[in-house]
């Protein structure tokens, strides 16, 4: 089951009381309408905002929750708390299920820190097609004539990307999708799994990432050099630029993505925009 899970799908969940949906389109988490709630913990009532991307931890709060904290979860709808009779079977306290769209649950713990969490589905083969179904991912590369009248590589949305470090050329694809360590805002190390395709958005890290801020750094996992490219700069918010080599039809070629999480430029140098496009070029 974890291999289908890995494929960054973003799982769409309902209260289990009243059955109204708890996505919110308007609060992205991952580069995905978020998990909406309201919480109350050591006596503080918020909104939490969790990511729908499975074993991605990362969140919006209003509020802070400290570790180790337990959370209590209530639907935005009915006011009810979600809560079940399971406790977690790391640190004991209670567990927390949340209905799939796809037919299931995805229950999660309530301590704040605690990453244990896991799906239940009622007919897992049914599940399952309606995964794949979600993420069929295919591009080609169509060329089309410039005004000048010489041939225009254009790279279409969907369209998997061959990416390697700039500096020691080895690939960061690691087991179908990019693989770059990463430093947070406050140093903590760790990695980020990125989709090689261009145009999906999806992604999930091992550390802690706050929303609408840059990292600290985004580091090659193989020659461990710095891919934050001092002289470029995000065309959308300004934040540093980290620089990677994608792999086109016809040639190698500098590709910049932004550093701020949640934001969803990327570029290329102008010696490359004359031979090639991308489809929807100010995202990837």
């Amino acid at each position: 089951m974890d291999d289908i899970l890995y494929e960054f799908i973003s799982l769409k969940v309902r209260c289990p009381l009243c059955e109204n949906s708890l996505m919110d389109s308007e609060q992205l988490v991952d580069g995905h309408p978020g998990i909406r709630l309201e919480i109350e913990t050591n006596g503080e009532k918020g909104t939490i905002i969790l990511s729908p991307i499975y074993e991605s931890y990362n969140y919006r709060c209003d509020i802070e929750i400290p570790d180790g904290e337990i959370v209590k979860f209530y639907c935005p709808h009915c006011s009810e708390q979600i809560t079940s009779s399971i406790e977690c079977e790391y640190c004991d306290a209670t567990m927390v299920p949340l209905t799939l769209d796809i037919g299931g649950k995805a229950i999660i713990c309530s301590r704040s820190g605690c990453k244990s969490h896991f799906l239940e589905f009622e007919d897992i083969n049914a599940a399952l097609k309606r995964l794949y179904y979600q993420h069929e991912f295919q591009g080609n590369l169509p060329e089309i004539p410039e005004e000048n009248g010489e041939l225009k590589e254009i790279i279409e949305s969907g369209t998997y990307l061959p990416v390697y470090c700039p500096f020691c050329n080895k690939t960061l694809i690691h087991d179908g999708f990019v693989k770059i360590k990463i430093l947070n805002d406050k140093n903590e190390a760790g990695y980020i799994f990125l989709s090689p395709y261009l145009n999906v958005f999806t992604s999930r890290s091992t550390v802690f990432l706050k929303e609408d801020q840059a990292v600290n750094d985004l580091i090659c996992p193989h020659c461990n050099s710095s891919l934050i490219d001092k002289d470029e700069q995000c065309g959308l918010c300004g934040s540093p630029a980290a620089k990677i080599a994608v792999s086109a039809q016809t040639k190698l070629i500098d590709f910049y993505i932004c550093s701020k999480k949640g934001c969803r430029w990327h570029g290329m140098n102008d010696d490359d925009l004359h031979d090639i496009e991308l489809e929807d070029s100010l995202e990837w």
